[in-house]
């Protein structure tokens, strides 16, 4: 059994040309099936405001939230790399209420790094989890958190100026001791320009074809959602939701029916033992 990936061969992997893969999880059943399909590193996003509770925003995701969903990551994917987020104004009041939050996501949640989002105005609480052996992941570009001040989710690095910012921040983060730089909505050549420039690995989400890795959320490539809606930087693989939804269908026509349940599904006096378990477990209650 494979042992989860340390930063150094994270960082070892950029120097190798290696590409890194990344996908968001944030429950037990996705990150067993994640692992087992052998992603590099999972990340449980503050996505999972958009995915998981219905918000329209990920602000108003909680640490709490993010501690609960971490953990159970972390049951699934023992063997995998977990980056777990920082979520909203969790990481902007102090160092102190920085390191307290980062640490719960470290000891309560198990994860083994932790991601901040924003570039040169947070390195000093980079620098403090970093000082206090937290390892960071980085996020410039587009950051969920601050869409209410970038005035929607635009495109970054389109001008050079723009582009210039980027490349600050980024080795800001770098001089920080963060391990890697999430580029989010970043233009192609401002990616190219910030990957070529880093000693530390990009992993790139609508970044172009530059970057030292790529992360999805794992409900985009599978099209786990009703609507779902189609994203240019995304590739999908599956259609979950039309599948889930067209099983639920065919349970309830069963159910009216009085298909199931059927003599199969029921239990006689003389039944000693169950074949399988109860609830899918796998084991006998």
């Amino acid at each position: 059994m494979n042992k989860p990936l340390t930063i150094t061969k994270i960082k070892q992997m950029k120097s190798d040309n290696e590409p890194i893969s990344v996908l968001t999880a944030y429950d037990y059943p996705s990150a067993t099936l994640a692992e087992e399909a052998g992603i590099d590193i999972i990340l449980v996003g503050d996505s999972l405001g958009n995915v998981v509770l219905g918000y329209d925003t990920t602000i108003p995701v909680t640490m709490d939230d993010m501690v609960y969903h971490t953990r159970a990551v972390a049951r699934g994917a023992r063997q995998t790399f977990i980056v777990s987020d920082m979520p909203f104004m969790s990481y902007h009041i102090s160092k102190e209420e920085t390191l307290r939050n980062a640490a719960r996501l470290m000891q309560e949640g198990h994860a083994h790094a932790v991601k901040l989002e924003g570039g040169a105005e947070i390195a000093e609480e980079v620098y403090a989890c970093v000082r206090a052996g937290i390892p960071v992941l980085g996020h410039i570009g587009l950051t969920p958190q601050s869409v209410h001040q970038l005035g929607g989710y635009k495109i970054q690095g389109k001008t050079e100026q723009d582009a210039a910012r980027l490349l600050h921040d980024a080795k800001a983060l770098e001089q920080a001791g963060a391990f890697g730089v999430v580029l989010e909505l970043v233009t192609e050549p401002a990616a190219g320009k910030i990957t070529s420039s880093l000693s530390i690995p990009t992993i790139g989400i609508g970044a172009g074809r530059k970057c030292d890795g790529q992360v999805l959320v794992y409900h985009d490539i599978l099209q786990y959602a009703s609507p779902y809606r189609n994203k240019k930087f995304v590739k999908t693989y599956a259609n979950v939701g039309q599948t889930i939804r067209h099983a639920i269908s065919e349970y309830v026509a069963d159910v009216k029916s009085r298909a199931f349940p059927d003599e199969s599904n029921s239990f006689e006096p003389q039944t000693e033992a169950l074949s399988g378990g109860i609830y899918g477990s796998g084991k006998e209650r």
